[in-house]
């Protein structure tokens, strides 16, 4: 039998992993004010979740790819950000004291304004290599980087893949952000059709393409969205009403027309593809007898296939990283990421967690999966375990996952004895 390998590992060393390319606009002119973006990444399956306002943070909306990190989002009171990916790396500029979180998701919940945002930035340095624009409902907005802080100048400014120092000595090079300039110059009047034709014109398409493309009105708080660079489609969010209804999480993909070309770059990732399809099959049939058909169907191939098993570990993990962004309000799962945050003892009901430590044993029970594999998936189980309130089967599973470093990943590694020492 043929070892699993997975890419869940992989994504464990990723962290805060932003679009690969973007166009971030900010533009306050005759009144209005307004942000705008291209998300453009390698991979589609994108999703938007709906953030109500708690006792301790602003209500907001976030956008990004599975693994649940905000990409873009705006708060109730027209705070917004998005990132840009850069090769800036924040190791040279010496940072000392970084916020052990998620620091924007964490400013989008407390600061209401620019001003606001800079005063927490103050506490802490900048420590991600990517690059991002925030803007208010006030018209201002900044970009930041590892080594620099650009104040918007005029009415308009532009994030995109480049360190923004460049624009100051003009040593740049960018043809998304010359098109957007040009556009911005020759502005009488802004409003979303302005911006749709600016998103259009700077928009990609190949395998590194556009999976979705937001405008965004900071004052009235309403999101006008394109998907995969059809602008013929808008979806339209008003922020006030979207969280009266309370959290959700959803597919972006859902609330736009099917379309041929999305599908064709969806599929050139199969096992991402397919676990999507499984993810689906669990929305449409239920959770249990989804991963019942699996398991039956393991049971029943005199050939075991390694890919399902791998595909089933994804979506287990997913599960996991579903239910965690509901707990946490929109968070993200800090625990995957060894975040301080990630390590404390909490329990909470999810129907997916109950799913995800099924797919977890069934997985663990399987023969001729690599040792340092299996303790991952000891180590899942133990956290899931941890989270239902079961501390025992959690610290067995966690001494497993612990027994030896040289029999597993080091970040599992260090993660289950870290659980074990709190245990």
């Amino acid at each position: 039998m043929k070892k699993i390998t997975t890419l869940a590992v992989i994504a464990i060393f990723i962290f805060f992993r932003q679009s690969q390319a973007c166009t971030v606009i900010s533009c306050a002119l005759k009144g209005e004010v307004f942000a705008a973006a291209n998300e453009d990444d390698y991979m589609g399956f994108a999703r938007m979740w709906f953030n109500p306002k708690t006792a301790e943070r602003y209500g907001s909306v976030c956008f990004g790819l599975p693994d649940l990190q905000a990409q873009a989002a705006m708060n109730e009171y027209g705070l917004f950000y998005d990132f840009t990916a850069q090769n800036i790396d924040p190791a040279k500029y010496h940072p000392k004291n970084i916020y052990q979180g998620d620091l924007f998701f964490e400013i989008l919940g407390k600061c209401k304004t620019v001003k606001e945002a800079l005063a927490y930035l103050e506490k802490y340095d900048y420590s991600i290599s990517s690059q991002v624009l925030i803007a208010d409902a006030l018209g201002n907005s900044i970009v930041i980087n590892a080594g620099t802080k650009l104040p918007k100048s005029g009415y308009y400014q532009i994030n995109t893949n480049f360190d923004i120092s460049k624009v100051q000595n003009e040593t740049y090079s960018c043809r998304r952000y010359d098109l957007s300039e040009g556009m911005l110059t020759e502005a009488k009047t802004i409003n979303v059709p302005f911006f749709r034709d600016i998103l259009n014109r700077t928009r990609q398409e190949g395998k590194l393409s556009t999976i979705y493309s937001n405008i965004y009105d900071l004052k009235r708080g309403m999101i006008t969205m394109y998907h995969f660079h059809d602008f013929e489609h808008p979806y339209v969010i008003d922020l006030k009403k979207e969280l009266a209804k309370g959290y959700r999480l959803e597919k972006i993909s859902d609330h736009f027309p099917t379309s041929f070309a999305y599908e064709q770059f969806l599929m050139s990732d199969k096992p991402m593809y397919r676990k999507e399809m499984i993810l689906d099959e669990i929305n449409q049939k239920g959770l249990q007898p989804t991963v019942n058909r699996y398991f039956e169907l393991g049971k029943n191939t005199e050939k075991k296939d390694n890919t399902i098993n791998n595909i089933l570990l994804e979506v287990g993990i997913q599960l996991v990283k579903d239910a965690y962004n509901k707990h946490a309000n929109g968070g993200i799962w800090e625990y995957w990421f060894a975040m301080p945050g990630g390590f404390k003892i909490e329990s909470f009901n999810d129907k997916r967690l109950n799913a995800a430590a099924a797919l977890f044993d069934y997985l663990g029970a399987e023969k001729g999966i690599d040792t340092k594999l299996k303790n991952f998936i000891y180590e899942l189980s133990a956290y899931v375990r941890l989270i239902q309130g079961n501390r025992d089967k959690a610290k067995a599973y966690y001494t497993i996952a612990a027994a030896s470093g040289t029999d597993s990943w080091p970040i599992s590694f260090n993660r289950s004895k870290k659980m074990l020492s709190i245990l």
